[in-house]
């Protein structure tokens, strides 16, 4: 092999990808299991996280584990899940999100709390309750990977109206990415943000045409897999406390 592609190789590692099973989770998950990664997603719809496991098990291992981790409950459920599978963890992403777009005048408290258990609570429990399968196999020059999927408009105020509690829980998960990059260092667990602009989804289906980034296109699956990639990789080993922009310069406007 040469050095170059054993710098960026992951073959053989073990990763989940929460929110799997569409979006940017999918693309990820995806780019994953085409490059040899046993790879676990998790989604709400259990139809949905079966059939995209089905799908992505065309190119490689996946394998779908439904669950709804707004709670905590939901996530030891899963957490429980895995552990039946696996006895340790390379790659955790943390991805799995929700958009409750209101008016300052309408936003309620329950759409405010139910983006911040699923963006932001979610995330910092699952972490906690996968810390010691994280462990198990991390060292110095082999440190587990957590890359929590955050957005450009935790660090840019967005144009729409009615971002306020998606916009602040993005806004905490960079933060909260610093905060667990500093603690789980001397843990060989490396911990980064990754900021995505506009990818394609359900969400944005009517948006592309006039959202474009400076550099004149939409993400791609290959943009934010190949960020990922480099992350979980050799190549990425020594990066930690990061949030990178994967956003065609949109949050230079």
């Amino acid at each position: 092999m040469s050095t170059i592609n054993r710098l960026f190789d992951i073959t053989g590692k073990i990763a989940i990808v929460t929110g799997g099973s569409r979006g940017i989770g999918n693309m990820i998950a995806r780019g994953f299991v085409e490059n040899g990664v046993k790879t676990y997603i998790t989604s709400r719809t259990e139809k949905e996280c079966q059939a995209a496991a089905k799908e992505m098990s065309r190119y490689g291992q996946c394998v779908a584990i439904p669950g709804d981790l707004s709670s905590l409950e939901g996530v030891n459920k899963f957490v429980e899940a895995f552990n039946c599978h696996e006895e340790n963890l390379d790659i955790l992403i943390n991805n799995a999100g929700i958009v409750e777009g209101e008016p300052i005048e309408n936003l309620s408290e329950t759409k405010w709390d139910n983006v911040m258990n699923t963006n932001l609570k979610s995330l910092f429990f699952l972490t906690q309750r996968l810390l010691e399968t994280l462990k198990k196999g991390a060292s110095i020059d082999v440190p587990a990977r957590i890359l929590n999927i955050a957005s450009v408009v935790g660090v840019t105020v967005p144009e729409e109206d009615g971002m306020y509690a998606y916009a602040s829980s993005k806004a905490g998960v960079i933060h909260l990415t610093r905060l667990l990059a500093k603690r789980l260092a001397r843990s060989h667990i490396t911990v980064n943000a990754i900021s995505p602009a506009m990818f394609p989804n359900r969400r944005t289906a009517d948006l592309l045409d006039d959202r474009n980034s400076p550099l004149g296109r939409i993400g791609t699956q290959e943009d934010v897999a190949g960020v990922a990639t480099f992350l979980s990789s050799r190549a990425g080993a020594w990066i930690t406390g990061a949030n990178i922009p994967v956003d065609g310069g949109f949050s230079l406007r």
